[in-house]
């Protein structure tokens, strides 16, 4: 069955394999076993269902939350020559009941719905005779109260089943269930835990980057002009935030729209066309956008804000990268967000431990935000996978920005904020600090303050930024209320007393995703003309992968052009001479082309080796450096760090005087005798700046491995 699979896959999708999961996935489904797939978003989950739904007889039933994400699938399934259709709120009466005479006359494979739709006795009525040999369930992790997006209209499902006379398997799905939610899913549809298949949550085409302590609209402008061409999401906390960013943006001339609660139902929908058919390239919303987009060729998504839970993030950031092409998830934190998103929590209706379970899943959130370890090993930690490698291309692991020691400027802004008593925001405290004759500022007699114009050399915006960085590495802290109000933290309190230094990295710069490829953009355009004769979004003709592979292998002939993933049978009819036209005008007109979009199989592949620790060590073990290790196999040195520190743990043989001297060992040695070895970051601070924080985990996993012995 799954060699009929696989050609099902090349014919109607265009792909010449599964990827990880899938086929154990679709083997277990054509079985006839009821299966739970937990698989990253992008990783494929819809193929999932669709291909047995062509291979089983009868139709395939799909429960799926919302509108737009049933809208495009079946736009996509209809694309390719597979009969769909849905049933949802949006269509008429009149429509509904026509679409159900030829559900019920057998005319399409697989028919999508709504779970809200499961609650009308009259549905169950018409479909509880029906042939319908699969259901699968689409954001599966609705069904559990620990989910982050509780439906109860899901808690139907299982009461549905029971009413078919057809017993179909069951297929649910999803991409953020952490182990509780996993749980769940399997009790509440009741299917074995083992009949569960975890294919992992790691995105290896994202990094995740975390800026704090700098200006958040000063990147977000720079970004967004480095990256013209690229289409991306930026979530706001509120209301007001998204309308005022949407406004600055505007005015700066980006293409850009809005969608929140606060527009009206109409607004939203003509919002959503708009980015999801690439008239517009830029969405400022709140997290009410989102989860029914289907749109595969969103570059980056920028959080402008930090999201209440990191099943809420995870979920958002992973619209990022569908189709598989690099792409870029960037929180940027403010530690005035935790203050935001304790007011919404405290503004729930609901009972006091779920409050202090929101809570908890907040403060988790916040830890993410200051970790100095790999971003998508810590995501991938919460979600209960245990990975011994760093990705090696988030913010942290590719890190090697300089350090300024700014304790004396540190001491001045915190010195004026005990002077003010603790009792205002940012505003007034910079203010002060640079000596302004501002109305409240004199009214309360600030000017007289020994602080008063310490910083009078530095711009208002500056000292903003600064007071923003001591607040993000906690030397300031921030109350709850309406009004924010600033108070030194004991940490802040240690560099009033001279007894800790404080170092600033400089700031987070902003580049570009991808080199700028001519034949691409040329592909794309082509792509945008078949999109708007055809009524679809752009990339339910071809992804951009589809497009980047074209530039790759560029085509000239129809059979050449049916060996590019996601070219299947149908398309190729439809769509390939246009396709192959282009690009041998392109290639006319431009005979020195080179694609500059970079396949990286290889490097993919090697970075996912379970291996990869041991080529780091014979590589060391040859003479090399690790700068020169980390630069030939295209790696952060921290990751090459961690490669040498595993086989340290594993116990293979090192050359210590390589290492670290006999001083530098004894220096070491003295300093986690005063702190312990439990934390690096201690035992560092005790030592000089040439010893670092390799060396001492080195030491820390040597003198472990002697214990154990």
């Amino acid at each position: 069955m799954l060699t009929q699979a696989t050609q099902i896959l090349k014919k109607y999708f265009g792909y010449e394999s599964f990827r990880s999961g899938q086929d154990e996935i679709i083997r277990r489904v054509l079985n006839g076993e009821h299966t739970v797939g937990i698989m990253p978003t992008g990783g494929g989950k819809s193929l999932c269902y669709q291909v047995p739904a062509l291979l089983k007889e009868g139709m395939t039933l799909v429960i799926s939350p919302l509108i737009s994400l049933m809208k495009d699938q079946v736009d996509a399934l209809l694309q390719n020559g597979i009969s769909a259709t849905y049933l949802s709120s949006a269509l008429s009466g009149t429509e509904i009941q026509e679409r159900m005479n030829e559900v019920q006359s057998g005319l399409y494979k697989l028919v999508y719905v709504a779970p809200e739709r499961l609650e009308s006795p009259s549905f169950i009525d018409e479909i509880k005779d029906l042939p319908i040999s699969l259901v699968a369930i689409d954001e599966a992790h609705c069904i559990s109260q620990w989910g982050h997006d509780f439906r109860p209209s899901y808690l139907r499902i299982h009461y549905m089943i029971h009413q078919l006379s057809s017993n179909p398997v069951l297929l649910a799905l999803t991409a953020t269930a952490t182990p509780q939610v996993q749980r769940d899913i399997c009790h509440l549809l009741q299917i074995p835990e083992e009949n569960m298949i975890v294919t992992g949550f790691g995105r290896s085409n994202l990094s995740f980057s975390v800026m704090k302590g700098q200006d958040r609209n000063e990147f977000l402008l720079s970004y967004l002009h480095q990256n013209p061409n690229e289409s991306g999401i930026i979530y706001t906390l509120t209301r007001k935030t998204a309308e005022q960013l949407y406004e600055k943006l505007k005015k700066k001339g980006l293409s850009v729209g809005k969608y929140h609660a606060g527009l009206s139902s109409s607004e939203r929908d003509k919002q959503q066309e708009l980015f999801i058919n690439d008239e517009i390239k830029i969405m400022v919303a709140t997290n009410a956008f989102g989860m029914g987009i289907d749109k595969s060729n969103v570059r980056f998504v920028i959080h402008y804000g930090m999201p209440k839970n990191m099943e809420s993030y995870y979920q958002e950031a992973g619209r990022a990268g569908r189709d598989g092409i690099e792409s870029e998830c960037i929180l940027l934190f403010s530690e005035l967000d935790v203050a935001v998103q304790r007011f919404f929590i405290e503004q729930l209706g609901s009972s006091d431990h779920h409050k202090n379970q929101e809570t908890q899943k907040l403060y988790q959130m916040k830890e993410y935000c200051y970790t100095e370890n790999c971003l998508q090993r810590w995501i991938l930690s919460y979600f209960g996978e245990d990975r011994n490698e760093d990705c090696g291309k988030c913010s942290n692991c590719r890190d090697e920005r300089t350090l300024t020691d700014v304790t004396k400027e540190a001491q001045m802004v915190l010195s004026c904020l005990i002077r003010l008593k603790e009792r205002f925001g940012k505003t007034m405290l910079a203010q002060v600090l640079i000596g302004s004759s501002n109305k409240k500022v004199m009214e309360f007699g600030f000017q007289k303050l020994p602080t008063y114009g310490l910083l009078k050399s530095r711009s208002l915006k500056d000292v903003t930024n600064f007071i923003d960085f001591l607040t993000s590495e906690q030397y300031i802290g921030v109350s709850g209320g309406q009004f924010p109000i600033l108070f030194v933290t004991d940490k802040g309190k240690q560099v009033l007393l001279g007894n800790e230094k404080v170092y600033r990295k400089e700031a987070l710069k902003a580049v570009k995703i991808a080199a700028k490829d001519e034949l691409f953009e040329i592909l794309r355009e082509v792509r945008k003309r078949i999109a708007i004769e055809a009524g679809v979004p752009p990339f339910v003709i071809f992804s951009d992968e589809t497009l980047r592979d074209m530039c790759a292998k560029t085509p000239q002939t129809l059979i050449e052009l049916k060996g590019v993933k996601g070219v299947g049978s149908l398309k190729l009819e439809k769509y390939g001479d246009v396709f192959i036209e282009a690009i041998q005008s392109f290639l006319h007109e431009h005979p020195e082309y080179t694609p500059t979009i970079e396949e990286k199989k290889e490097k993919k592949k090697k970075a996912g080796s379970e291996n990869s620790h041991l080529q780091s060590y014979e590589a060391y073990k040859s003479g090399m450096s690790i700068d020169e290790i980390a630069k030939k196999r295209e790696y952060a040195r921290t990751t090459i760090e961690n490669h040498l520190i595993r086989c340290i743990a594993e116990g293979m043989e090192f050359n210590w005087n390589k290492i670290f001297t006999e001083e530098q060992e004894k220096m070491i040695e003295k300093a986690v005798e005063e702190v312990g070895s439990e934390y690096v970051k201690p035992i560092k601070e005790l030592l000089p700046d040439d010893i670092s924080y390799f060396m001492i985990k080195a030491w820390v996993e040597r003198r472990k491995l002697h214990e154990d012995v």
